[in-house]
């Protein structure tokens, strides 16, 4: 029971990762980008291509999967995103859903359709058994989770306590406003849209071992990343990470007791969280 659990916090901590950068755009940039998935299965494909071609070590590819994806999403957003935020919704989910496509379609394209098989370091494939094995902690599931917790408290503390979080609350709250303030209000969107970009090229390194990684990528865990935005809400770190632990321990554990039932536990969760709060957990007051 306690392995479940661990397991199940560790794959809900890998599912915060993934969905943070969205619920970053959907909450504070108002903007529906359902090609998230792709700035992650970018940063797993940087990371696969970097150890198994040239040999460069997992802790080196991390920083690199991170900083290709946001420098892809940084030219995305003055490109092509940019166009779109004043758009109804509608036009957003099918221009974002559009570019998930093709980025599948380009991937299998020069990656090929296999599954990507990627080496952990001898440091991270070890276990360890505690509690007459009654707890079983792999290695490389511990990583993930003090990495989201660095990534947890970097975040909060960036988005509440620094300059750089006031002016996107006050760009996001009345752009206008905070463009006669002196606020660059596309500069502070278009770092907002890397950052976000970057954590989810991130979240794919650290899940290709774990998810697994194909060119479906995007489409296969678009749900997943919709689920813990939704139920978590979009006004909080906090939410997501919420939604993303009670996500990736009713996963693991439904699959593991009910595997016949498969995802059912986790919609019927989300359900019954939505009912209950459908504004999500957390919902921040003020703003528009």
């Amino acid at each position: 029971m306690l392995t479940i659990l661990f397991d199940g916090i560790a794959y809900g901590m890998l599912l915060f990762i993934l969905a943070v950068g969205l619920s970053v755009t959907m909450g504070l940039m108002n903007f529906i980008n359902l090609a998230h998935g792709a700035f992650a299965m970018v940063g797993g494909y940087i990371t696969v291509v970097l150890m198994q071609r040239h040999g460069v070590p997992f802790m080196a590819c991390l920083p690199l999967a991170f900083g290709g994806a946001a420098l892809l999403g940084m030219v995305l957003e003055r490109t092509l995103y940019r166009t779109m935020y004043r758009k109804p919704h509608l036009d957003q989910v099918l221009f974002s859903i559009g570019l998930a496509f093709m980025a599948v379609a380009t991937a299998d394209y020069f990656m090929g359709s296999q599954q990507q098989i990627m080496q952990l370091p001898e440091w991270l494939r070890g276990r360890t058994e505690l509690f007459d094995g009654a707890l079983g902690m792999g290695h490389y599931r511990l990583f993930i989770i003090a990495v989201c917790a660095a990534l947890t408290i970097g975040l909060q503390f960036i988005l509440s306590k620094t300059r750089f979080g006031s002016r996107l609350r006050a760009s996001v709250d009345d752009p206008r406003v905070a463009a006669g303030l002196g606020i660059n209000v596309n500069v502070v969107f278009a770092a907002t849209f890397a950052v976000g970009s970057g954590l989810a090229g991130l979240g794919g390194a650290l899940g290709a071992e774990v998810l697994g990684l194909d060119p479906t990528f995007p489409l296969k865990f678009m749900v997943y990343f919709l689920i813990v935005v939704a139920v978590g809400g979009t006004s909080s770190i906090t939410g997501p990470l919420l939604a993303a632990l009670l996500l990736g321990i009713a996963d693991v554990a439904g699959k593991y007791f009910i595997p016949k039932l498969g995802a059912f536990i986790v919609y019927a969760l989300m359900i019954a969280i939505l009912i209950w709060r459908p504004q999500g957990l957390f919902v921040r007051k003020g703003g528009k």
